[in-house]
């Protein structure tokens, strides 16, 4: 009988088996295509590539040897077919082979068999292989896990590695002496892909190519190879805790606020302080009170109940997967991890569709968490889309916050027709305000209070209005501008003795203007009229030394542009020499743009003109 197997058999290694086992001596057609396709999952270097390759040779070498009859036929696949080689495009090339050479087609591709018999075609369908049918057998890496172990670390010309300990008391050490040698290396990759194939608790989450990442059980295994690393690199990470909601601090408050309606909480924490680990034990708690829960994943790696349905992205998107979701309907989604803008504004398009979120954020205190909405959301929104942060370190839940908006004052400022919408974050614990996040002469600023990580409450306050009140002079001034707060609401202006009369204007009209705009008294005096006479720093933010991070701004025809690619949607000083020039909030764009003409505009171009480092301090 003469065969022609597709892709599958061949990578399976089902023709030689064939041969050993039966003693086959017909001819065996294989298609071009075949030999197209693995050669290209070779280049990428995909493992199914190598192991076809390697079919191949042993049937060379039993054609060599007159065991059988090998005749290459058709053509090779063109980039097009290659491409669209998922939509069956090269099974087709393969099916129309073995019609026309009269050979009976060889697969282990289900679909492949159903569509050949369908047309016709003789056809030998043979189960994808499996390690001998058991899903149990320990893979090789799993010599190296013990139950400190929390991942293990494996890479050609390099000992094993591994990190151990407890949640949050991690260590990064040697867990072998002797140098694994590629062989060793391509054997385990090998292994895992292997059985993340064929086991029923494995499936492949993401393979590009030199890039495969799997789930086996409780394990996440990512597997990389040249082109896309240098080496073969094999990395697995497994729980090492599973905790429940009454394993933390707040477990009565924070079921209670769960239970009592959909939420939008983020879960901040820095990496490897146990945020998933806090999330699974939010998402077993909500399937058991009776919500239909879901999770958003890339990769899947949460370790929850078959009762809660595992998303990933979905035609490369996890809006795509959003959509779906609202298709299904859950009362709460649990989003890991929420990095990109993209990602907060699908958890935030599902939060004010009524879905309840959770999203996994990394952050090195509570608040970052939140800000990092901020030029994102729109700002009155946030509290709709956020209510509640919780902020996880060395395994405990560290910080809850409440999140609402009030219209008031500002605290710190006390006059009525400064009211305004107020984003206030209060402690969950104690009740009291923490921070308050609003928008100060169209500048958002957050400003902690009392208690907030330790900084005093009129700091923010008084560094916001200093600022403010600052630049506010220095759109009139032309020289050296420093400010003095004498109050809630009152402050000393002092300027150069040529800028005095410029910058109150005929009648004071100019300087009540900036009044009426900032809602404070300023009393505007020279430099001479000050006791001890001109500082060496402007004073602004208290922070003139404070060095920052050094930026070279873009002069262009309209704008004066700061690249900031790190600090989209974070509020930073920019100052010169370490002189405060002005504040400003990173666009989407991760830039500070600046229209020429301005009085700020030409602060700024001044500073470039007289080689002044200009350096921006985030908020």
């Amino acid at each position: 009988m003469n065969i022609l197997p597709d892709t599958s058999a061949v990578v399976d290694g089902r023709v030689s088996e064939r041969v050993e086992q039966e003693g086959f001596d017909g001819t065996v057609y294989v298609a071009e295509a075949v030999v197209g396709e693995l050669e290209a999952q070779a280049n990428d270097g995909r493992e199914s590539g190598w192991e076809g390759l390697e079919e191949l040779q042993r049937l060379a070498d039993y054609a060599d040897s007159g065991d059988i009859t090998v005749e290459y036929v058709g053509r090779r696949p063109d980039a097009v077919e290659k491409r669209d080689a998922g939509e069956g495009e090269i099974d087709a090339i393969i099916r129309e082979l073995a019609a026309e050479y009269g050979a009976t087609l060889l697969t282990s591709d289900i679909v492949q068999s159903e569509v050949a018999e369908a047309k016709g075609l003789a056809v030998e369908y043979v189960e994808p292989r499996t390690d001998d049918g058991d899903d149990d057998d320990e893979l090789a890496i799993e010599q190296y896990f013990d139950e400190e172990t929390m991942s293990v670390h494996l890479k050609t010309g390099v000992a094993p590695m591994a990190k151990r300990g407890t949640v949050g008391e991690m260590s990064y050490e040697h867990i072998g002496e002797d140098v694994l040698t590629e062989e060793q290396m391509r054997s385990f990759a090998t292994d895992v892909v292997d059985t993340a194939r064929s086991a029923s608790e494995g499936f492949v989450e993401l393979s590009h190519p030199g890039m495969t990442i799997v789930q086996i059980r409780d394990l996440r295994i990512a597997v990389a190879e040249p082109p896309f690393s240098d080496a073969i690199e094999v990395t697995a990470v497994r729980p090492i805790v599973k905790t429940e909601l009454d394993d933390y601090e707040f477990a009565d408050e924070l079921r209670d606020r769960l239970a009592g309606r959909q939420r939008g909480v983020l879960i901040s924490g820095s990496p490897g302080a146990g945020k998933s680990t806090f999330a699974q034990a939010v998402a077993e708690f909500l399937n058991d009170a009776g919500f239909a829960v879901k999770t958003m994943e890339k990769p899947r790696d949460l370790q929850v109940g078959p009762e809660i349905t595992q998303y990933t992205e979905l035609g490369g998107s996890m809006e795509n997967t959003a959509d779906s979701l609202l298709m299904v309907r859950p009362d709460y989604t649990i989003y890991d991890e929420v990095r990109k803008t993209s990602d907060f504004e699908t958890f935030a398009d599902m939060r004010m569709a009524g879905v309840g979120m959770i999203g996994v954020v990394h952050a090195t205190r509570a608040i970052d968490a939140l800000q990092r909405l901020v030029g994102r959301v729109e700002l009155g929104m946030i509290p709709q889309v956020v209510d509640t942060v919780v902020y996880i370190e060395a395994g405990e839940v560290d910080t809850v916050y409440d999140v609402s908006t009030e219209v008031k004052v500002p605290h710190g400022l006390v006059e009525e027709d400064l009211a305004r919408p107020v984003i206030v974050i209060e402690d969950f614990e104690t009740g009291k305000p923490a921070y308050e996040i609003y928008t100060f002469n169209r500048q958002v600023v957050t400003v902690p209070l009392e208690g907030a990580d330790g900084e005093a409450e009129s700091s923010g306050v008084e560094r916001v209005a200093k600022q403010e009140i600052e630049r506010e002079i220095r759109s009139a001034a032309r020289g050296h501008v420093e400010v003095e707060l004498k109050g809630g609401n009152e402050a000393v202006a002092y300027v150069e003795d040529d800028d005095i009369s410029y910058v109150i204007g005929k009648g004071g009209g100019r300087i009540s203007k900036i009044e009426d705009r900032l809602g404070i008294d300023i009393d505007v005096r020279t430099f001479s009229e000050r006791p001890g006479g001109k500082s060496a720093t402007s004073g602004a933010g208290g922070g003139g030394g404070t060095a920052g991070e050094v930026v070279t701004p873009e002069v262009t025809n309209r704008h004066v542009v700061i690249p900031l690619g790190a600090h989209e949607g974070e509020t930073v000083e920019v100052r010169a020499d370490g002189e405060y020039l002005f504040t400003a909030t990173v666009s989407r764009g991760g830039e500070i743009q600046v229209s020429r003409g301005s009085a700020i505009a030409e602060e700024l171009e001044a500073a470039i003109d007289h080689g002044r480092q200009v350096t921006v301090v985030p908020q």
